[in-house]
């Protein structure tokens, strides 16, 4: 292969050698990629610890309701309970054998950010058996919207 290098009528290269402008570039361009630090976003939560199971709790070896009413109560199998005693009572469910079916049934008023709460502490119990219960109850409002 043969590579002109200009004409060779003893004029100068009009064109600039733009090669080396972009070595020096690339150089900078990496440069700032590795001086710019490592972006640590982080979220702090205070996640409720452990409490003791109340006594008025019965926890069901085959299927538990957990239920959120309107008024931000919890309630499990009928028992109002607290984020902390929820963590205990799913911790020891998770020591039966086999572990129950965990029912989640929110009430149509009940407050998201207490139930992204409960669903965060189910799920880092790591629960099997989970399932949402009562949705057949909203199915005339989505219909509506339609």
């Amino acid at each position: 292969m043969g590579m002109s290098a200009g004409k060779d009528d003893g004029e100068p290269m009009m064109e600039m050698n733009t090669t080396p402008l972009i070595d020096v570039m690339l150089v900078l361009l990496i440069m700032f990629i590795i001086t710019i630090p490592v972006a640590t976003h982080a979220v702090n939560i205070d996640l409720p610890q452990p409490s003791a199971v109340p006594n008025n709790v019965t926890i069901d070896p085959i299927k538990n309701k957990l239920v959120l009413t309107a008024s931000n109560q919890i309630l499990w199998n009928g028992a109002a309970i607290n984020n902390s005693q929820l963590v205990s009572i799913i911790q020891a469910t998770k020591g039966i054998d086999p572990e129950p079916e965990l029912q989640f049934a929110p009430e149509e008023y009940a407050s998201y950010e207490i139930a992204n709460q409960m669903m965060k502490i189910i799920t880092d119990a790591k629960v099997t058996k989970f399932g949402f219960v009562g949705n057949e109850n909203f199915a005339t409002f989505q219909k509506a919207g339609q």
